[in-house]
């Protein structure tokens, strides 16, 4: 298929990378579309709807965006934690990376957490509180063997390189 019938543009003045048209409902049309804040960057900001108080010592809750996408098939949505948020609050997204398959159609929430041992965190309605990133992905058949191929690793996992 052509880009174009993939739903594939161009970025105009940004590069020469291929942007995917995603159709997305404005649940809440007070808010920004998700969006990029720097040429290059592969995680879109997510927006709150809604203040929300996050309790110390790991309050959480999800927090709506106020919007929904249908992302193309052989797509999926990622959603990442803000770095400055969590560095700066000690919040971050729960179930990270969270999933966002291509036939999800309701409003998109992201689970946050208040990891801070003593203060409560405040999210404000308009605050950036996640990222999205929006990859392909390849839908696998397994196929159930006796044995594996071996591999350099081998069993090897949970610390067995000795970092």
């Amino acid at each position: 298929m052509a880009g174009a019938e993939l739903g594939l543009t161009r970025n105009v003045g940004t590069s020469d990378v291929p942007a995917l048209t995603v159709p997305l409902r404005q649940l809440d049309p007070g808010l920004p579309a998700p969006s990029y804040a720097r040429a290059g960057d592969a995680g879109a900001d997510l927006y709150a709807s809604s203040d929300v108080t996050l309790a110390a010592g790991g309050g959480r809750a999800a927090v709506r965006t106020g919007i929904a996408l249908a992302l193309p098939e052989g797509y999926a949505g990622f959603v990442q934690p803000r770095s400055g948020l969590a560095l700066k609050h000690g919040v971050t997204c729960l179930n990270t990376p969270g999933l966002i398959d291509s036939g999800y159609r309701d409003e998109l929430a992201v689970l946050l957490v208040n990891t801070d041992p003593v203060r409560d965190y405040t999210v404000r309605r308009g605050d950036r509180i996640a990222q999205l990133v929006i990859q392909r992905v390849a839908r696998a058949e397994f196929l159930v063997v006796d044995d594996l191929p071996d591999s350099e690793r081998g069993l090897g996992g949970f610390g067995s390189t000795g970092q």
